[in-house]
């Protein structure tokens, strides 16, 4: 599989130029740059020039591309092209997105669309917020907010600008999204291997980075919550008790039925009591749910059941209420059919 890394972040937050400097680290090479923009983009005079072509080769062998239609027909273009071998075999893909732009229908492109599933799969979200203005952009546009809250790492830029406002909007971005490490580029400049885990051919490292998304809080052995005057929650669900197998399945369909687009982003490694020593891997954006990922065994020692949610007016209790009624339900169901088998 073809990892995909998606950038986003409201415009003028410095994402074009984090990934000019990218471009020049040789370990980029062999890197599918796809801009989800109108019209021509230019990231830098040195590496793309203006064209009206969809793609454009760059100088250190990665493949510009400038979406004007469907990201999905150019994903899927791009992975035909490469099997045909019309153009370079690249390793990896990064997506640019607009700065107004809601990263979640790109996401549900790569969690759900056959053709792209086919050959892609979802590496990480990593969102720029700019320390000049972030603060500002934050209270001003719900854009801003969703970017935050989607991503798996935050790159804080401009900090030569305003140190002084450093740590306020560290302290913003974490009561949005307390799970995201947040990394400091320093003049735009970023090492490349800080940025993208995924620099060379491997399959997304799902044990690597599921122990990643749980914050600190859930390591206490608490379910945790925060709530946030623009209505966005951030919560982490433990749970010691494994759940059945189809108490999973209910609760990913009752919670695309009920929450829709209010859940952001949800996710987070399930104990499931069929199967003790592979644990499920879940992930969903608004009301896409990804099949759930089984894991060959635990990523650590915990193996307790942590589930992170970001969405606008979730209530916590409201999701351990509905976990706790459709295990009951499920276990009850189940006692009955055994007690049912017996008799016969």
């Amino acid at each position: 599989m073809i990892p995909v890394s998606i950038i986003t972040g409201f415009l003028g937050s410095g994402k074009t130029t984090l990934l000019a400097h990218m471009l020049r680290d040789p370990a980029m090479s062999r890197t599918a740059i796809i801009i989800n923009e109108f019209g021509a983009v230019g990231l830098d005079h040195d590496l793309i020039e203006t064209s009206d072509e969809s793609f454009i080769q760059l100088s250190n062998g990665c493949l510009c591309c400038n979406v004007r239609t469907d990201l999905v027909l150019t994903l899927i273009d791009l992975a035909s092209r490469r099997s045909a071998g019309t153009l370079p075999c690249f390793e990896r893909v990064v997506i640019e997105t607009s700065g107004l732009a809601d990263p979640a229908p790109i996401l549900h492109a790569l969690m759900t669309d056959s053709g792209v599933c086919e050959s892609y799969a979802l590496d990480d979200v990593i969102t720029t917020v700019d320390t000049v203005t972030g603060l500002s952009t934050i209270e001003k546009h719900p854009e801003s907010v969703r970017q935050i809250a989607v991503a798996d790492r935050i790159i804080l830029t401009k900090t030569d600008l305003a140190p002084a406002g450093t740590a306020a909007i560290c302290k913003r971005i974490s009561s949005i999204n307390p799970s995201s490490p947040v990394t400091i580029a320093i003049n735009g400049v970023l090492d490349a291997s800080t940025l993208f885990r995924s620099l060379g051919p491997h399959s997304v490292d799902i044990l690597e980075s599921v122990s990643k998304w749980m914050p600190p809080e859930s390591a206490n052995g608490k379910s945790y919550g925060h709530q946030h005057t623009e209505e966005i929650s951030t919560f982490c669900i433990v749970r010691e008790q494994p759940l059945h197998g189809v108490t999973l399945a209910l609760l990913l369909s009752a919670l695309a039925d009920n929450c829709g687009a209010d859940l952001l982003r949800m996710k987070g490694i399930v104990a499931i009591t069929e199967e003790p020593e592979r644990p499920a891997v879940i992930h969903g954006v608004q009301h896409v749910y990804h099949a759930p990922v089984w894991l060959d065994h635990w990523p650590s020692d915990d193996r307790r059941t942590r589930i992170v949610f970001i969405g606008r007016n979730i209530r916590q209790t409201w999701v351990l209420a509905l976990i706790d009624l459709l295990d009951a339900e499920v276990s009850d169901q189940t006692m009955r059919l055994g007690a049912t088998a017996g008799a016969i």
